[in-house]
């Protein structure tokens, strides 16, 4: 029996393996299937864990979908290089956190509906992820930014996560990029008003 400091070591590493084999596996079994289809018990088996170890973490499969996605999001780098632009930085984190799914419609589908649900095991989730959201932004704001640029920033990127179910990604890329050219202004440039248009 293991005593002390490396048993304390394993029991730590435990739930941490057991989280990242069912990611893998809910990840994977969105690949090969549907949302609607997917269930925790297919993603146990897959993950080599029992249904009851998959819900000690995910209590939903909605939450396993929005784990998901934080994961992936977390995975993502951060746009901080100061010789581009902070228009180019901005609009390169809106991309990569909007196109993190874009080549998995099914995962796109799941991510939206995971994300809308009323289901409380996906709040906590929704929080980190707007947490994650609100960070990658900041560091590719840089200092000085108000924070009303950030925070229409972010309805800006929630909206293009609601609306990827019902247009094209290029769409998307599209209108985020138009987006971020009207609210990243340049200190003294007045930004286009809705009224102008």
């Amino acid at each position: 029996m293991a005593v002390g400091g490396t048993g304390a070591r394993r029991s730590d590493r435990r739930p941490r393996q057991t989280i990242r084999k069912v990611l893998d596996a809910g990840l994977a079994e969105l690949r090969e299937s549907s949302y609607a289809n997917l269930t925790m018990r297919a993603v146990a088996a897959r993950a080599g864990v029992s249904p009851a170890s998959a819900y000690t973490y995910f209590q939903s499969k909605s939450a396993l979908v929005a784990a998901v996605y934080l994961r992936l999001l977390r995975d993502l780098p951060l746009h901080t290089d100061v010789n581009e632009t902070t228009r180019t930085r901005v609009a390169a984190a809106m991309w990569d956190m909007a196109l993190v799914v874009a080549e998995e419609p099914e995962l796109t589908t799941a991510c939206g509906a995971a994300l809308m649900a009323d289901d409380p095991a996906v709040a906590p989730l929704r929080e980190q992820i707007g947490h994650e959201v609100s960070r990658r932004l900041g560091a590719a704001l840089g200092p000085g930014w108000s924070r009303a640029v950030k925070s229409t920033l972010q309805m800006t990127f929630a909206g293009a996560l609601m609306t990827a179910r019902f247009v094209s990604y290029p769409e998307i890329a599209g209108q985020l990029d138009e987006a971020v050219g009207l609210i990243v202004v340049p200190d003294g440039q007045a930004a286009v008003s809705l009224r102008e248009r």
